[in-house]
């Protein structure tokens, strides 16, 4: 699975999760935050991290499973919002640190697991979308990323809310089957089986789109 294969806000796709860091902090709203970021304010950056640091923390816990990972990495993407934004003037700053703190997690998880593979959350969830979206690696694969997440997004757009919110949690947030389950007030037994049949779903998709799984 690739890193990119992000599944970027479309639809309402990450609603959920921009809703509970928003109402997170009272004070400064995004575009605020975004202008004295580009204004090179070191104070946006205090406020990124008042108002989106237990965010970023969850997502990178959910991938690496360690306190001091998790930490190193919602530092590193602190650095990385310094460094991206200006040029970068993100529409969902929310999506855009989620995007960030995702891919470096993913990175340091995969640095620090190159000789195993298996037995662990992080390792199981790779294994379940790999059926669904190919690891590309080639020149043609990557010149194809971009429609290949148009793709999945399509597909996303058009599931029910729940089944959507369920598979991105999954994938996209790297949370747990028991985590989700509680949050949705069901059984892990439903959630498992509602992500086996959208994974059923895609991979059809993806077939009918052109893509070979």
């Amino acid at each position: 699975m690739n890193n990119d294969i992000a599944f970027s806000p479309s639809g309402g796709v990450v609603t959920v999760f921009e809703d509970v860091s928003e109402r997170s902090e009272a004070g400064l709203d995004d575009s605020e935050i975004i202008g004295m970021l580009f204004d090179r304010d070191e104070n946006g950056l205090a406020a990124v991290k008042n108002k989106y640091g237990g965010y970023c923390s969850a997502i990178a816990r959910n991938i690496l499973e360690n306190a001091q990972d998790t930490e190193e990495c919602v530092n590193d993407t602190y650095m990385r919002v310094w460094e991206t934004i200006p040029p970068e003037k993100p529409r969902a700053l929310s999506a855009f640190l989620a995007k960030i703190t995702r891919n470096i997690a993913i990175d340091r998880y995969r640095r620090e697991h190159m000789q195993k593979r298996g037995g662990d959350e992080t390792a199981l969830i790779f294994e379940e979308l790999e059926e669904c979206v190919s690891d590309g690696s080639s020149v043609e694969a990557s010149a194809e990323r971009h429609e290949m997440i148009a793709a999945v997004n399509r597909f996303l757009g058009r599931l029910p809310a729940k089944s959507r919110v369920m598979f991105v949690s999954r994938y996209c947030y790297c949370e747990s089957i028991r985590s989700i389950a509680l949050r949705f007030g069901t059984s892990e037994n439903s959630v498992s089986v509602c992500l086996n049949r959208t994974r059923a779903k895609l991979r059809d998709f993806m077939k009918k789109e052109g893509y070979e799984l």
